[in-house]
């Protein structure tokens, strides 16, 4: 579905954010337990063709998560979950040796153009909180955001320096900018850290690092764990989900599926309980590097250990040797885990693993992502997941360049790769491109069999868009 105007988006939330719910417990899941169905769950289930009742009770199963913190004014609400439409979330943000505010919010409009449904801003250099306001500001998907990172920047970018009230302290100022939804690495234990020492990467998770290294300076357990119920206070407030992120993910194809990153996702399970007695959504991260044999293993424990809550991958790539190409390798993987029933796809620009990302890597890294998911949807015949590609398949054999221009994912993109295959002086309407040429295009060799595209698929209009 095609994203609202930014006015529109703020006038429909305004309505009833203006209220300002008394409620104690602001959360989707507290509302969904209760029986009510929010404005937010209305405008979900328009997006994702459903009933109210059934987002309801996705929500108050935990299977289902909508990323709305009360004060993000200018948000159109989305669900995240199993039984929706896979999503894809764009990361952005700058460094201390690169981008700017300005630059940022490009990254949000092409993000955003090209189909992300959600942002994270995981900005580490200057000017973070003028730099997550703006994003907020600008963003009609939910903003997510990692806040180890600004408390790690606060103590001068010294693990052993933090202190749970500082932490807490981020949480609750990012909490009231608007933030949706956050990653916090509750899940690394004072026990893993011994458990990576043989691995090639070592921890490749900024957050899961950070924390470990607290852990070992301190000899203590991690403070997010044994504090985890000071963050569910916060989320409860301000309808803040909470993204249980993976610090033990594996960073390279020869350190997947090991002990380390399970025995995580057994506290990952145990947190999502903890989060859920207090009524607070939650989604939960995933690997990053894994063979394409062990993805759907991969899902399906998740599923088990997590009780059904959302999966949020990071790719997976499932090959280490394509740097410049991980948009690619990575969108294999991606595609593969949300067919087994991941939720959310976090994308992988061209640039990983190289450099911070630039506008042109956002977008192929958007691109990317959408086709994965989308052949995902098909996978799992969703409801009208492929009505687009029979459209798609009509308008070629009916040699209809606008309507294929218009279909596609980059239509910009589209148009100037089929003009640049055209003899000078040739339109768009000649019945064949430069693939094949007039005598040799087997669809118009083929019009001459009487096919009838119109006979196959039906119920999909040649007007709709």
């Amino acid at each position: 579905m095609a994203r609202c105007a930014k006015k529109d988006a703020m006038t429909l939330r305004d309505e009833y954010l203006k209220k300002r719910r008394s409620d104690a417990v602001k959360t989707q899941m507290h509302y969904a337990r209760q029986g009510r169905v929010t404005e937010e769950m209305i405008g979900v289930a328009k997006r994702e063709s459903a009933s109210p009742q059934f987002i309801r009770d996705e929500i108050a199963a935990g299977r289902l998560v909508i990323p709305a913190n009360i004060f993000h004014a200018g948000l159109e609400p989305l669900g995240i979950g199993i039984n929706v439409s896979c999503k894809i979330n764009a990361n952005i943000g700058n460094s201390a040796l690169g981008s700017n505010i300005a630059e940022e919010l490009e990254k949000v409009k092409v993000a955003v153009r090209y189909g992300a449904d959600t942002i994270m801003d995981l900005s580490t250099g200057p000017l973070l909180n003028e730099t997550r306001a703006a994003v907020i500001q600008a963003s009609t998907v939910p903003v997510g955001t990692v806040p180890i990172y600004q408390a790690l920047e606060r103590v001068g970018g010294k693990p052993e320096a933090l202190t749970p009230d500082l932490f807490w302290d981020v949480v609750e100022f990012q909490a009231k900018q608007g933030v949706d939804f956050m990653t916090v690495h509750a899940g690394v234990r004072l026990k893993h850290v011994e458990l990576v020492k043989s691995r090639l990467t070592g921890i490749v998770s900024r957050g899961g690092a950070i924390l470990a290294r607290w852990c070992q300076e301190h000899g203590k357990e991690n403070f997010l764990y044994t504090d985890y119920d000071r963050l569910l206070e916060i989320c409860r407030k301000y309808d803040v989900t909470i993204s249980l992120g993976d610090g033990m993910r594996p960073g390279c194809l020869a350190d997947a599926s090991d002990e380390a990153q399970f025995m995580e996702l057994d506290t990952l399970g145990e947190l999502t309980l903890q989060a859920w007695k207090q009524d607070v959504q939650v989604m939960v991260e995933g690997p990053g590097h894994v063979p394409m044999n062990q993805i759907p293993m991969n899902i399906e424990r998740q599923i088990k250990v997590c009780h059904g809550a959302p999966f949020y991958v990071l790719g997976p790539l499932v090959t280490d040797i394509a740097p410049g190409y991980d948009h690619i390798t990575s969108a294999i993987g991606a595609a593969i885990a949300a067919q087994a029933g991941a939720a959310m796809l976090c994308y992988v620009t061209p640039c990983e693993h190289l450099r911070i990302p630039n506008l042109e890597d956002v977008k192929q890294g958007v691109i990317a992502y959408k086709i994965a998911a989308h052949a995902a949807d098909i996978a799992r015949q969703r409801p009208g997941a492929r009505d687009r590609d029979d459209r798609m398949a009509r308008a070629r054999f009916a040699f209809d360049w606008e309507k294929q221009f218009e279909l596609s994912l980059d239509p910009e993109n589209a148009r100037k790769v089929h003009d640049e295959g055209l003899p000078k002086g040739t339109t768009h309407r000649e019945e064949y491109c430069s693939m094949c040429g007039e005598g040799f295009c087997a669809m118009r060799l083929s019009k001459g069999l009487g096919l009838d595209p119109f006979k196959k698929c039906p119920a999909v209009s040649d007007n709709e868009s």
